[in-house]
């Protein structure tokens, strides 16, 4: 998936957790502890990695069930190479390999964080709300 006048590569698969945890807090999302990262991104349905010579300056990953329920979480894109498109790159990737694979009949999900909602909306995303439906969470430690 590279353009030969495009730096940037977008790779299939999850990042090592080291990687992983680095992404996600430098371009602003909650740190995973190690552990729970190791046990997590082998269960990756798809994922992505982009790429900026050898460097990984961003990601995706779709989970769930492989077909009745799927979520697409971890995506990022490190803040100095924000602003050109990568998020909907990396969604492009991630949307279409549902399209391809997953059943017609599956939900598909996402927590939308401020802005992104925009670039979620472009891939075909809705507020669950406006469908009589209210989007809900919990983390492990709540209870």
């Amino acid at each position: 998936m590279k353009n030969q006048n495009d730096p940037y590569e977008l790779r299939p698969g999850v990042p090592p957790v080291d990687v992983y945890r680095h992404l996600r807090t430098v371009a602003g999302l909650s740190d995973k502890a190690a552990e729970a990262a190791a046990l997590g991104l082998p269960n990756t349905w798809f994922g992505v990695v982009l790429h900026h010579g050898d460097e990984p300056v961003g990601m995706g990953r779709i989970i769930g069930d492989g077909g009745t329920a799927f979520q697409i979480v971890d995506i990022c894109v490190h803040p100095a190479h924000q602003g050109r498109g990568l998020g909907r790159l990396i969604m492009g990737a991630l949307t279409g390999e549902l399209d391809r694979r997953a059943p017609a009949t599956a939900y598909v999900s996402l927590i939308a964080d401020g802005p992104a909602r925009f670039l979620y909306e472009k891939f075909g995303f809705a507020d669950t709300a406006a469908h009589g439906s209210v989007g809900m969470y919990r983390t492990a430690a709540t209870h």
